[in-house]
């Protein structure tokens, strides 16, 4: 008999664990999807240069780019040397090939500079969005912990009660004496302490 309870409690156990998962499973995807609305959302706000700008840095960074201008400067360059069979249009020094390769550089330089500056703004976003969540989530457990305190002091469980490290945990974070005490300790943004 103590078999076939075991196997109850056994399948139970399962039954409940299949359960947890499928809700944190359930739990994960919408967070996902939440994030992909946001992602979405970003995308669509971008201004048509912004669009053309992501589209030629991508390109741009393709192994296909790599592979597109070796074989367009090694053909400029059999075209236009003394061993073709073709008269050279631009002769070594390439002028003509230092200049649009020149220009190249800029616009494209141009092109990251914008696409990261985009980018660094939307980062700088996700990251005022994290801290929000990051301070709800402590004044939350806050919170916990001082329903936890209360259910503590109603059953006469006073040994972690009256600790300092729970009164440390309960107080308020000062979130500008965080990010002080966090530069003087690791200095100015961008210095790493050095």
């Amino acid at each position: 008999m103590s078999s076939v309870t075991s196997r109850v409690a056994a399948r139970s156990n399962d039954s409940q664990r299949t359960t947890t998962r499928a809700a944190a499973a359930a739990a994960a995807d919408d967070n996902i999807q939440a994030v992909a609305r946001l992602e979405r959302a970003a995308k669509a706000k971008r201004s048509l240069a912004a669009c053309v700008s992501d589209t030629i840095t991508t390109w741009a960074g393709n192994e296909w780019s790599v592979a597109v201008h070796a074989t367009w400067f090694a053909t400029w360059l059999i075209r236009n040397t003394p061993l073709s069979p073709w008269t050279a249009f631009d002769p070594f020094p390439f002028s003509l090939l230092t200049s649009i390769v020149s220009l190249e550089a800029i616009f494209l330089t141009l092109f990251v500079l914008a696409s990261q500056n985009r980018l660094t703004i939307e980062a700088d976003k996700r990251a005022n969005l994290d801290l929000q969540i990051n301070l709800l989530a402590e004044q939350e457990m806050t919170l916990v912990l001082k329903m936890l305190r209360d259910l503590s002091e109603h059953f006469d469980l006073n040994k972690t009660n009256r600790s300092p490290e729970l009164e440390a945990l309960m107080a308020r974070t000062d979130i500008s004496d965080l990010a002080a005490r966090l530069e003087q300790t690791m200095g100015p943004a961008g210095t790493n302490g050095q």
